[in-house]
C-alpha cells in the first residue's frame, strides 16, 4: 500500500512544489548517458519528474508506480504523453526488454518488505535486456541520517500557486533495526486541513545488497558514492549478464 505522501491526491499536487530541487536526478540523467541507454525503465516513477526527463531527451521511458494520486500528475505534465505509464509494481509487470532501469530518491528503501524486495529485484532482472543495467541509491546505515529527520531540521512554510501556504514538516517515529519510520505532516492554511503520512524505510548494509543482487542472477559492476551526497549513500550498477 503506497504511503499518503503519494496516494492522498492533496498531498500528491504538492509533493513537487514542496521539494523543488531535484538537482538530485541530473546524476541519474548522465548515467543514462554514460551507459548508452536508449529505453528506461523508472521504478517508483512518483510525480514522474525523471521520467519525463529522459524523454524530453528522446529516451523510450518506462514510468511505474502504485500510487495512482501520483501517477496522476505525471501524467497531466507537459509532455506526460512521452511515457509509457504503468500503475502498480515492479512485481507485476508486463514484457518488455529495457537498457536500463532505475529507483531514484527514497524507492530501494521504501520496499521495506523483503519478500517485496526479492520481486523488485527478480522484476526488474526480467524487464532488463541481457547486458542491461539496473542502478539505484541506497543510504549508508552507518550515517544514521534519521537523527536530522525533526521539525526543528525539515520545518518549512512554502506558498504554492492555486494552493496557499503550506506548513509542513517530518518527527522521526521509531527505529528498530534496518527499519526507521517517519511521519511527515502538511497544514494547509487556505482551510486549516492537517494531513499526515507514515513512512517506513529499510537501511540495508552494502554487503547485504549485493548479495540480493548476486542471488537474483545480477553481476554487480560497481558501487559509488553518491556525487550529490557524498559519504553518505551507495549508487549500486548492477547488470543482466548477457546470454
Amino acid at each position: 500500500m503506497p504511503d499518503e505522501i503519494f496516494e492522498h491526491p492533496r498531498l500528491a499536487s504538492v509533493y513537487d512544489p514542496l521539494d523543488p530541487d531535484r538537482s538530485d536526478l541530473d546524476v541519474y540523467v548522465a548515467i543514462a548517458a554514460e551507459l548508452g541507454a536508449r529505453s528506461v525503465l523508472d521504478v517508483g516513477c512518483g510525480t514522474g519528474t525523471f521520467a519525463l526527463l529522459l524523454a524530453d531527451r528522446g529516451l523510450a521511458v518506462t514510468g511505474v508506480e502504485p500510487a495512482r494520486a501520483s501517477l496522476d500528475v505525471a501524467r497531466a505534465k507537459p509532455g506526460g504523453d512521452r511515457v509509457r505509464w504503468i500503475h502498480g509494481y515492479a512485481t507485476g509487470l508486463p514484457p518488455m526488454r529495457v537498457d536500463l532501469a532505475t529507483m531514484t530518491a527514497n524507492v530501494a528503501q521504501a520496499i521495506a518488505d523483503p519478500h517485496d524486495w526479492d520481486g523488485t529485484l527478480q522484476g526488474v532482472h526480467d524487464a532488463l535486456r541481457p547486458g542491461g543495467h539496473l542502478v539505484f541509491e541506497t543510504r549508508d546505515p552507518a550515517r544514521r541520517a534519521w537523527l536530522e529527520w525533526n521539525r526543528e531540521a525539515s520545518y518549512q512554510v512554502v506558498t504554492i500557486d492555486g494552493v496557499g501556504t503550506v506548513e509542513q514538516w517530518t518527527d522521526l517515529i521509531d527505529v528498530s533495526g534496518p527499519l526507521v519510520t517517519f511521519r511527515g505532516t502538511w497544514v494547509f492554511a487556505a482551510d486549516g486541513q492537517v494531513l499526515t503520512s507514515h513512512s517506513t524505510l529499510r537501511f540495508r548494509e552494502r554487503d547485504e545488497v549485493e548479495a540480493a543482487l548476486v542471488e537474483h542472477g545480477y553481476d554487480v559492476r560497481e558501487v559509488r558514492d553518491a556525487p550529490d551526497r557524498p559519504g553518505r549513500e551507495f549508487v549500486f550498477f548492477a547488470r543482466r549478464p548477457e546470454g
